[in-house]
């Protein structure tokens, strides 16, 4: 569940960033070999930090709007490659921080996330290449400030899935 498995990771970094609150409960998701950072105009962009060998490859992820915006919907595209089977099992660890200060540390179960976000992509994913597309609602209440979402995905076997880091500005612009 290679991809599909990778969408609910990158949801989750997106959605915890979202509404991670470090005085209150924290709202659970309902819902690449190259290193080369991605940046966007708008104050968001992911690196990543795996291998060529890990068994989820990231193409590309494309979100709208961007950037996004509180209070709205948030569409995340993932495009990668799944280059061997991905088994119930497969997890991720999201840790979401705010300078050095950690608002969420939490494993996810990939295979029950895009279970309950409703995915066309179910466990087990067969290889080969994927776009997944996801909708989720951003509550108006996130904080401004810039989040940085690290995502660790391993197979059943604790072999490693992919590897992300995700930067998301919530700062208000002056223009």
């Amino acid at each position: 569940m290679r991809v599909s498995s990778a969408l609910p990771f990158i949801l989750a970094s997106f959605v915890a960033c979202a509404t991670a609150n470090p005085f209150g409960h924290q709202i659970p998701l309902s819902a690449s070999g190259s290193d080369d950072t991605v940046t966007t105009f708008a104050g968001w962009g992911y690196e990543n930090c795996g291998s060529p060998t890990d068994l989820v490859q990231i193409e590309s992820i494309a979100i709208s709007p961007d950037p996004p915006q509180p209070g709205k919907d948030l569409t995340v595209t993932v495009n990668g490659i799944a280059t061997d089977v991905v088994q119930a099992g497969a997890y991720a660890d999201v840790t979401v921080k705010l300078g050095l200060i950690k608002l969420l540390k939490k494993e996810f179960d990939v295979c029950e996330e895009a279970h309950n976000a409703n995915l066309t992509i179910q466990c087990p994913v067969q290889p080969g290449s994927y776009e997944v597309r996801h909708t989720v609602a951003l509550p108006k209440e996130i904080p401004p400030a810039k989040y940085k979402v690290e995502v660790e995905g391993y197979t059943a076997d604790d072999d490693p899935l992919l590897c992300l880091k995700l930067t998301v500005d919530f700062m208000k612009r002056p223009f």
